[in-house]
């Protein structure tokens, strides 16, 4: 008989107590009627502050029944894991809160009429009227707009990442980094006084102008990272075949990350959408439907939304609630195409 199956194991000094898997939904609950015990205790009416005293509980209940029957170490692991959790919470529920809010108010006038007519002679103080001017207007300005900064923003892109080197790359990444900080009431400004220098009256397309301006850095930056993160290997093994580096930008490099360019431009395009101080300035907005952007006002949602909700009637109001549920509708429309480009367009793994 061997001296291995006579010596008696050892138990292991690594393993000790585990709280159960339901316990941190346990202490989320003891939290939660904690909290509201106290909140009704000390008078507290608003529903932020016990919502915040739960979330102390919680995160203090977790390292101390943590430490007790694990060990400080996975206490402090959890109270960590307690954290994220409470500030995911905090992000959620506010944006949670303003989606029910505007889906509440807006599906009062919220119908096939309301978008497929516009305000014409309709007064704010009566009823009816509709949105389709605004959505044209939106729909022309923000396409003007990618039209124009989607090709010089991924192209600025290219420059960087596959020919940008010395003071000019520096200079340009720069301004880039400048570009993406800049208010948007800045971009309309500049439009602005170069229309006051030619003498131009408002017009559509100038609103695209202040919108590309806003939306060519995001495109530049999103564009740079995706490109950087296709593989050298991919680079190196086209040019030993002899392929010049413009044509493996255009047949490798693009290709490989297509997925994420589209995704960047999608999300720029939602990021332009909802802009009023630009379209305020520029656009000037009109009751009437307009579909010449190169010519007279135009009217667009954010700009339709800020008239509505700022002449102080009671129809003004529903129609602009109604009108800020269309454009939430076309900014996630927006967020889910770019996904599902991305995972398209994904580069595929496997066999």
């Amino acid at each position: 008989m061997s001296t291995a199956s006579i010596t008696p194991k050892r138990p292991s000094t690594l393993r000790g107590g585990q709280l159960p898997k339901w316990a941190p939904w346990a202490i989320a609950a003891g939290s939660v009627a904690l909290g509201l015990g106290i909140s009704a205790a000390a008078g507290l009416h608003s529903s932020i502050q016990w919502a915040l005293i739960a979330a102390i509980l919680y995160v203090f209940g977790t390292y101390v029944i943590a430490a007790r029957v694990e060990n400080r170490r996975q206490a402090k692991d959890r109270v960590v894991t307690s954290l994220v959790w409470v500030a995911f919470l905090l992000a959620v529920v506010p944006l949670a809160s303003l989606v029910w809010s505007t889906v509440q108010r807006g599906v009062k006038v919220l119908d096939v009429y309301f978008l497929t007519h516009s305000m014409g002679v309709v007064a704010d103080s009566e009823t009816g009227g509709g949105i389709y001017h605004a959505i044209l207007g939106t729909l022309e300005q923000v396409g003007l707009a990618t039209l124009i900064a989607a090709p010089v923003g991924v192209l600025t892109a290219i420059y960087l990442v596959e020919y940008g080197r010395g003071n000019l790359a520096r200079a340009v990444t720069f301004f880039v980094d400048v570009m993406t900080g800049i208010p948007s009431i800045v971009a309309g400004l500049f439009i602005l006084s170069l229309m006051l220098m030619f003498e131009m009256e408002p017009f559509g397309f100038a609103g695209s102008l202040a919108l590309a301006i806003l939306m060519m850095p995001v495109v530049v930056r999103s564009t740079e990272e995706m490109l950087k993160l296709v593989p050298n290997e991919l680079r190196e093994a086209s040019l030993a075949l002899g392929v010049p580096k413009w044509r493996t930008i255009l047949k490798v490099v693009l290709p490989t990350s297509l997925g994420g360019i589209t995704t960047g431009i999608m999300l720029s395009i939602a990021r332009i959408a909802g802009e009023t101080a630009p379209v305020l300035l520029l656009v000037f907005g009109s009751k009437f439907i307009n579909a010449n952007p190169f010519e007279g006002a135009q009217a667009s949602l954010p700009l339709y939304i800020y008239q509505q909700y700022g002449s102080g009637e009671v129809t003004a109001y529903d129609r602009a609630w109604a009108a800020s549920l269309t454009l939430i509708a076309f900014v996630m429309i927006l967020n889910l195409v770019a996904r599902g480009i991305a995972r398209w367009k994904a580069p595929k793994t496997g066999r």
